[in-house]
């Protein structure tokens, strides 16, 4: 199915979504990496405030490169997502509902979702400029030492995004090949 989204997304529109799905959202995402990751746990650890509100939040998985003049940001592809594991569980629990990067996430990942009826989509790989083209207003929150991977607002339009993880347990990484499989099986 095709869908055109806008965050925050509701709970309904998140339990009707299955793996597979092609979405086009739009609304507000903050943008966090491996040390934006840690700098967020490092701050919970210490009961200290986020620099974002996380209940109903998105997260996107970039490290955008520098806006060239009269742009609002560089290539803005995702980075593998497996690296964000560690923390990704209990960020959901306290509230994150969409995840997006690329490659597959792990056990502990696929069941926080699942608990939590949140949703992990995947964003084209190598497709960091045409992604920056949805991208209508980026604003750096905090961290700027971390360059590329300090924590930003961004504004997207209608970004491409393929439903992954789904809040029932659907995992496109292992529905796909096996269709794939199948048909290439019966023809």
């Amino acid at each position: 199915m095709e869908y055109h989204l806008t965050l925050p997304l509701t709970e309904e529109e998140r339990s009707r979504l299955r793996a597979g799905d092609l979405v086009y959202l739009s609304g507000t995402v903050y943008t966090a990496r491996d040390a934006g990751h840690a700098r967020l746990t490092a701050l919970l650890d210490e009961g200290k405030e986020l620099p974002f509100p996380l209940r109903d939040a998105a997260v996107y998985y970039v490290g955008p490169t520098p806006e060239k003049p009269g742009e609002i940001i560089g290539s803005a592809g995702p980075t593998t997502s497996g690296r964000m594991d560690p923390y990704t569980p209990r960020l959901l629990d306290l509230g994150l509902k969409v995840i997006i990067g690329k490659g597959k996430r792990n056990r502990a990942v696929q069941e926080a979702l699942i608990r939590n009826k949140a949703l992990y989509f995947a964003a084209l790989g190598g497709a960091g400029a045409l992604i920056a083209d949805c991208i209508t207003a980026a604003e750096t929150i905090c961290w700027e030492d971390l360059g590329c991977e300090a924590l930003r607002k961004l504004t997207i339009k209608e970004l491409p995004l393929t439903l992954v993880l789904d809040t029932v347990g659907g995992n496109l990484y292992e529905s796909g090949p096996a269709a794939y499989l199948a048909s290439e099986q019966q023809g």
